[in-house]
């Protein structure tokens, strides 16, 4: 393959990234997808197992994961959220581990610390001992109740999948991914978490209350005498042969210029549209670009297609978006909300 050839998909030329396949690659490539595809609907039917009414809320924290993403998850206490990052775990057949953030949470109690030691001939030296952000799946329990310092300690772990202790630099293992939940009731003794750390989670998804039907069921089949099993379908080196395919599926063009029409509308700076420019104090960045263009080739990889769709891109505007961006206080004193704003801006490609 070489740079800057194309080929033709659903939605006319598609740009390639690394180049056009030859027909063997490409061949080589659908079945990969259709492979993996099947494979993730056995996860998604293993995980509706056990957690019920929240089909969306699961498919785009798959669509984090495979992208090799962060999730952030808001809702009300019982929605599941810790159950899903459970299930996720046993599923995915990757090692979880959880935080629960409280103000008193220290750096090193999610990092690691030395301790010091002193052998049986009396020589003393310093050990590092890992905390639980070495795992490959971190759930971060009501990640706003930590403390600003300790909030900054998941930094460089999720942007850079690395950790500094005493001056001394350790990998996390592969993959690595952080899903972080916020309570959005209550905000006494809370840290609003800052912008750096916002644009670093791929997707922010608002988990809802499940249909009627979904509550029902779930709660007939959570108070019985037996609870569902969980069978693990993936394995961490499927879930890495995943992300890569994903970087491999091609983009068309005419999604890539929805993206960035879309992005670049929502800067107040650059936009002609008068909710945005009168209604943000400030707009998404080019993470969020990035973060479309590995999302949607994820969710149509989910769903089975060699390359993803202008669909794509409106059905994840709002999970991807929703956290990169602020309203104004006049914005929000005229009653403006986040998905107003971002159903204009899907307005301008749809």
């Amino acid at each position: 393959m070489t740079e800057g050839q194309f080929s033709m998909s659903s939605q006319g030329p598609t740009a390639q990234i690394g180049g056009s396949p030859t027909a063997a690659a490409a061949a080589d490539l659908a079945g990969l997808i259709e492979n993996y595809s099947q494979r993730i609907d056995l996860v998604r039917r293993q995980l509706g197992q056990v957690i019920f009414g929240q089909e969306q809320t699961v498919e785009q924290a798959l669509i984090s994961i495979l992208s090799g993403g962060h999730v952030l998850l808001i809702g009300v206490p019982g929605l599941a959220k810790t159950k899903l990052v459970d299930s996720l775990g046993q599923v995915l057949g990757v090692d979880a581990q959880r935080v629960q953030c409280t103000p008193d949470l220290m750096p090193s109690d999610i990092v690691g610390s030395e301790v010091l030691e002193e052998s049986e001939s009396g020589r003393r030296s310093f050990r590092f001992i890992k905390g639980p952000v070495f795992c490959q799946l971190l759930m971060a329990d009501e990640i706003n109740r930590a403390s600003p310092r300790t909030q900054s300690a998941l930094l460089q772990a999720m942007q850079e999948r690395k950790v500094s202790v005493a001056g001394h630099t350790y990998n996390l293992p592969e993959p690595f991914h952080v899903l972080a939940t916020q309570n959005p009731l209550e905000q006494e003794g809370t840290y609003p978490l800052p912008e750096a750390q916002l644009d670093r989670f791929l997707l922010q998804i608002d988990v809802d209350y499940p249909s009627p039907d979904a509550e029902r069921q779930m709660l007939i089949v959570t108070t019985g005498s037996q609870e569902a099993g969980l069978t693990r379908v993936l394995s961490p080196e499927d879930v890495l042969s995943i992300q890569r395919l994903v970087r491999r599926m091609p983009v068309g063009e005419k999604v890539v210029d929805a993206i960035l029409k879309m992005v670049r509308a929502g800067r107040p700076e650059l936009t002609g549209i008068k909710e945005v420019k009168e209604g943000l104090a400030w707009g998404p960045g080019p993470r969020a670009g990035q973060a479309l263009m590995l999302a949607t080739r994820a969710r149509a990889l989910i769903q089975g297609r060699f390359s993803p769709s202008i669909d794509d891109v409106m059905a994840l505007a709002h999970p991807v978006l929703r956290h990169r961006f602020a309203l104004t206080y006049g914005a929000r004193a005229e009653g403006a909300t986040p998905r107003a704003i971002i159903d204009r801006l899907i307005a301008e490609i749809g």
